[in-house]
């Protein structure tokens, strides 16, 4: 895979990965109606969103860390929640995995830091 196409996957991922905690903590499947604190979530994942972008291997390198924070939550909640909220989990656990093969290979590829 090219390093271009590398970078676009990671950052579609971690834009859809904000995306979809947004939506679904406001909108979707909150814990309360009309909304959740727990939208806070995604403030740890804008960290990364800039460096993502413009390519700074540094970042894809330390995000990785980051995103089995996300990957656990989408685990643990696809098996102890129901319904909407379950198939919400099970696409932040697709979603963080792309992210984390896409970062992980960009950054083995790109050794510059």
């Amino acid at each position: 895979m090219s390093p271009a196409l590398l970078r676009n996957l990671a950052s579609v991922s971690l834009i859809a990965l904000i995306a979809l905690c947004v939506a679904w903590e406001l909108w979707l499947a909150p814990l309360r109606p009309g909304g959740s604190w727990l939208v806070l979530k995604v403030l740890p994942l804008l960290l990364p969103l800039f460096g993502i972008l413009h390519g700074r291997v540094y970042t894809y390198r330390w995000s990785t860390l980051l995103i089995w924070l996300y990957f656990t939550e989408g685990v643990v909640r696809a098996w102890s929640d129901r319904g909407d909220s379950a198939t919400l989990a099970l696409f932040e656990v697709a979603l963080s995995l792309v992210f984390f093969v896409a970062a992980a290979w960009y950054a083995r590829m790109n050794p510059r830091s």
